[in-house]
């Protein structure tokens, strides 16, 4: 099963998006989209619907509940 963070990952590169664009669009650093990635820390609830918002998925996805 993919991580939060993979799927985080998948998201932004399938978009070309920078993680630092990425941060300016979830309203959190450069440095927290990294750590989110390579699952040294993880987003609150606030950032999670943030994500969902920005890359238009569910949060079931986006958690790895479900796979499409």
């Amino acid at each position: 099963m993919e991580s939060l963070g993979e799927r985080l990952r998948f998201l932004r590169t399938e978009r070309g998006i920078s993680q630092q664009m990425m941060g300016n669009l979830l309203a959190v650093s450069q440095d927290t989209v990294s750590l989110w990635e390579r699952g040294k820390s993880q987003p609150d609830i606030g950032a999670i619907v943030r994500i969902c918002r920005v890359c238009g998925v569910s949060a079931d996805w986006l958690l790895g509940l479900e796979d499409i």
